[in-house]
């Protein structure tokens, strides 16, 4: 059984890993020149499902890795009014085990750890190949995978897994029907050193999620990761936005921001003027569509290359980690022979759209009622939260559970 991964993103580096350790013949081609050679970016929250998968996939030595390069953050999210008044606080609580706590930590230092030990730098085998794009694939007549790189290279395996991102081009090749849609919103997100945060509440600081909601048009998200860097982005419909929006300077688009939030609390306004304007910068917010059911065979996909979506709910990087130890659960059976490639490939696809289409109907409603401009929505919304905060009951219906959605899945053609 050989398994050719294409692309050395978060989830086609832990099923590296998770595959590696169950004895599969496992290959990751990327297009980067080298590991340092990937784009830097801001932090993320790893929750309990993609910490759960982490530990599943990775040595031991790469858990600790990760353990060591993150901190832990708190489960609670904060709306608040434009003067940083809690309407109400979502709080789902600490757990003891020391697995599935939340955690931030920079992109960066997760990528370093699921490097470790696969990548060759440390005088292991290496299974990266670096400098390697990905141009397309032909299943053959024995229904083995030919893949060819744009050097001329070609690979051949059982299985291909594109983990290439949202511009995947194997899932260009494979579902070419299934596109990503531009949702008409657009971040303007910054970064500020949380020394320089000086005044705020302490719960902006604290890697909790905050959520200023004001009673018209706008909406900002504020958290920490690893408790240096403060991350803002401010929510708007793109048809609200000046034309020439994608041609602004970080100076530039810091002054429309707070242009915007004008009579907002003057530690939020503080917070964006004192943003150094190398950080910022304007975001569109695009998602995949629901994810109709497809023919398994020799190829399938995982994280963004299938269910890119907005970073409204944070699930995003987390899914993507899910999905890796969910198909490396699912080919488990076939390492032991006791199923049939295509099996096992169509019990990994059935399950990820169970949990990827509720995450993506999440995270495209949560983006499109932060951009919203229709002040009674907005104050019957805010009023909700009030409501919320007072009534258990309520709160609970208003936030469901996001690790136990509904699963929903539509059946269409190939």
């Amino acid at each position: 059984m050989r398994v050719i991964v294409v692309g050395a993103g978060l989830g086609g580096l832990a099923l590296a890993h998770g595959l590696s350790r169950a004895g599969v013949d496992v290959e990751v081609f990327e297009r980067s020149p080298a590991a340092d050679a990937q784009p830097a970016s801001y932090g993320i929250h790893i929750n309990a499902d993609g910490a759960r998968a982490l530990h599943a996939c990775l040595s031991p030595e790469s858990w600790a890795a990760f353990d060591a390069d993150s901190a832990p953050a708190p489960d609670v999210v904060h709306f608040r009014d434009q003067k940083l008044n809690i309407l109400a606080t979502l709080d789902r609580g600490t757990t003891a085990d020391p697995v599935v706590r939340r955690r931030g930590v920079r992109r960066q230092a997760l990528h370093g750890a699921l490097l470790r030990g696969i990548d060759g730098a440390d005088d292991t085998a290496g299974i990266i190949r670096w400098g390697r794009t990905f141009t397309s694939y032909r299943i053959r007549d024995d229904g083995r995978v030919a893949v060819a790189f744009a050097d001329g290279t070609t690979t051949v395996g059982d299985l291909l897994v594109g983990a290439d991102g949202s511009n995947s081009r194997v899932r260009q090749q494979y579902l070419p029907d299934v596109r990503r849609l531009d949702l008409g919103i657009v971040n303007i997100a910054g970064r500020l050193p949380a020394s320089d945060a000086a005044g705020l509440p302490a719960s902006l600081l604290d890697g909790s999620v905050n959520n200023v909601v004001p009673a018209g048009p706008g909406w900002m998200f504020a958290s920490t990761w690893e408790h240096d860097s403060l991350v803002w982005a401010y929510v708007g419909a793109r048809a609200r936005y000046p034309d020439d929006l994608d041609g602004r300077d970080g100076a530039a688009l810091r002054r429309l921001v707070l242009d915007r939030i004008t009579g907002w609390d003057p530690r939020l306004r503080h917070l964006v003027a004192d943003t150094p304007p190398d950080t910022v910068a304007p975001v569109a917010l695009r998602s995949m569509p629901v994810l109709p059911v497809w023919p398994s065979g020799p190829v399938t996909l995982l994280g963004d290359a299938i269910h890119n979506m907005t970073p409204m709910a944070g699930l995003g990087a987390n899914t993507a980690l899910r999905d890796a130890d969910t198909l490396r659960r699912a080919m488990l059976p076939l390492v032991h022979g006791e199923t049939s490639l295509v099996d096992a490939v169509a019990r990994y696809e059935q399950h990820m759209r169970g949990y990827a289409n509720p995450a993506l109907a999440l995270s495209t409603r949560n983006a499109r009622n932060a951009a919203s401009g229709a002040r009674v929505p907005r104050l019957v919304f805010r009023a909700l939260l009030r409501v919320a905060e007072a009534v258990p009951p309520v709160k609970r219906a208003l936030f469901p559970d996001p690790a136990a959605p509904a699963a929903q899945t539509v059946t269409a053609s190939h």
